[in-house]
């Protein structure tokens, strides 16, 4: 009991409004005392479970978990039936809510304040401790995205903390925060080789500062002379850290990649239930049905989930000889979907279905198959686009077959982007080296027995995304949306890019050739799907607001705004550009 009254209060609690401002002011009251829980180890452990329940996402009904995030928070990756209305500009300013919470930081920091009173080995303290930073920087790097300067709270607040009124800091010092905390909690976190399973490890806290330090070292790099920048800083540091991190994991021979060189090794990478015997899922959730703990991700992606891949994420796959699609005599057009995937990357046709692909499997025998994609029924059983998501998808009919039934995990980290994060920073920094090729991209074109990359010889692709960068980086950044396709990191990495106005701003996102399915799939649904002047799939085209393509706003819509009642509250806070 006395760990379940300990949590009720921990949750629900808020930073700068009257009611958050109470909240934060006093010390739990509805638990034991003090004096009776902060005892042993196990109560650290107990409530360090809490960070773990309350942190790590839980997809909600509807959701495909991390398989949708390209589409719901907004990419060029993926859509979905209705159009994305913070990419459009249509975002406004909430009154409360929107984001700004920090309910779960009190519970980390009210922790930190009092584990040093528990009696135990060093290391297991240590341990504990180190799972308290690795969450208070999980939550402050979420924080970050959203609205960049912050205040900085490492500390249960009194009446009289001065910080309850105290303006944001630059998010550079916040961002020095979180790889201060993380290389603290990395020093006390066991190594995977002796950590408990479903416990953040040494090596899950040092994937996770590459990815903080690569998020603002680009960040403050291609933002720098916008409203968005930091004054004085160009990112180096962050660079420095996470190809420094990046290279001590990397060496360590703890981590590595599954399923090198086997047959569909890469779309069997998502669909698993237990990662613990994983070298590369690092960091996951683990559901069960029996534990009451599910989702309904199976149901979702075997008919279309209400999303679609895009035609421009399908065209950046090279083919199979290692060259763009515009200069390779490979490429066999997109009239089918059978000709899209031929002779392409392998991971193109283990990203999306293809005519046959088993969609069920019972007792071994495949029950059914994917022909072609759903264009009727209700909105969460249609393809957006006619490239339908196969990736995350699980054949197993017992977890499709009912609601509630699904039980893959959730993938939260893993080593291929340690690999990827390695090879961007050191291309920033100038340093990048075909040793630093072998022993990154090229281990991950290896997997799936694409052509190696060739530093000094790159073939000039006439389509690169980012005319402006040299061929090294936009063939850096081509790896990373490929092998991390909609797995929820595109939206971040337009935005740490400042990207958003050449990849966002006026596009008009375009599918598969709708023609080809012309006598397979009754017309009057076909006819829901306008298209181009070239006859590919064209969404919004009957979108008013669309007309020109996306609307967003280069010189505000990068970051949230704060809401109204925290600014009028505490007007020391400020507001973000634009806002």
């Amino acid at each position: 009991m006395k760990i379940i009254k300990l949590f009720i209060v921990l949750v629900g609690i808020g930073l700068v409004s009257s009611c958050q401002k109470e909240f934060l002011e006093r010390t739990p009251q509805d638990r034991i005392s003090d004096a009776e829980y902060w005892t042993s180890v196990n109560d650290l452990k107990l409530y360090c479970n809490s960070f773990y329940n309350q942190m790590i996402p839980d997809y909600a009904y509807g959701s495909t978990g991390i398989y949708g995030q390209d589409a719901d928070q907004g990419s060029d990756n993926m859509i979905g039936m209705d159009y994305n209305t913070a990419l459009n500009g249509e975002r406004t300013m909430p009154a409360s809510g929107g984001g700004w919470d920090w309910s779960q930081l009190r519970n980390i920091n009210y922790f930190l304040d009092n584990y040093g009173r528990v009696s135990g080995k060093a290391d297991d303290i240590a341990a504990y401790r180190g799972e308290a930073l690795f969450f208070r920087a999980w939550f402050y790097f979420q924080m970050l995205k959203k609205f960049g300067d912050l205040p900085w709270i490492n500390k249960t607040l009194n009446v009289d903390d001065e910080a309850l009124t105290a303006p944001r800091v630059s998010r550079s010092i916040i961002a020095d925060s979180i790889i201060h905390d993380l290389t603290i909690a990395i020093e006390g976190l066991p190594s995977k080789i002796s950590a408990p399973q479903q416990r953040v490890t040494k090596e899950i806290a040092m994937a996770f500062l590459t990815r903080v330090a690569l998020y603002e070292g680009t960040w403050e790099k291609y933002h720098a002379g916008t409203p968005f920048g930091v004054t004085g800083q160009n990112g180096k540091k962050f660079f420095e850290a996470a190809a420094s991190v990046a290279e001590t994991l990397m060496s360590s021979g703890v981590q590595g990649l599954d399923n090198v060189a086997q047959d569909m090794g890469y779309w069997k990478l998502f669909n698993q239930t237990d990662y613990s015997g994983s070298n590369e899922i690092m960091f996951w959730r683990r559901y069960s049905v029996d534990m009451n703990v599910f989702h309904n991700w199976p149901r979702y992606t075997a008919w279309g989930a209400g999303r679609g891949v895009t035609k421009s994420l399908v065209d950046d796959y090279l083919c199979f000889d290692g060259k763009p699609r515009a200069v390779s005599k490979l490429y066999q057009g997109d009239d089918r979907i059978w000709s899209v995937v031929g002779e392409r990357d392998p991971r193109l046709a283990q990203l999306i279905y293809k005519p046959g692909d088993a969609r069920m499997v019972r007792n071994g025998e495949v029950v059914d198959q994917f022909w072609q994609p759903l264009f009727a029924g209700a909105a969460e059983n249609k393809c957006a686009t006619g490239y339908q998501l196969y990736k995350g998808h699980t054949t197993d009919y017992d977890q499709q077959i009912s609601q509630s039934s699904g039980y893959t995990g959730l993938i939260l980290i893993r080593y291929a982007e340690v690999l990827l994060n390695y090879a961007e920073a050191k291309a920033e920094l100038g340093t990048f080296t075909q040793a630093d090729a072998d022993k990154s991209i090229n281990l991950l074109r290896g997997r799936v027995w694409m052509p190696a990359l060739q530093v000094n010889a790159i073939i000039h692709d006439p389509n690169w995304l980012f005319p402006n960068l040299s061929p090294l980086l936009n063939e850096i950044r081509r790896e990373r949306r490929v092998e991390l396709a909609c797995e929820g990191f595109r939206h971040d990495d337009i935005f740490r890019w400042a990207e958003a106005g050449r990849l966002i701003k006026g596009w008009k996102p375009k599918g598969a050739k709708k023609a080809q399915w012309n006598g397979e799939i009754d017309p009057i649904y076909l006819d829901a799907y306008p298209v181009d002047d070239n006859g590919y799939i064209d969404l919004y085209q009957h979108v008013a607001t669309l007309i020109n393509g996306y609307n967003f706003k280069t010189n505000r819509d990068y970051l949230l705004p704060l809401p109204t009642q925290e600014t009028t509250l505490n007007p020391s806070l400020g507001q973000n550009p634009g806002w």
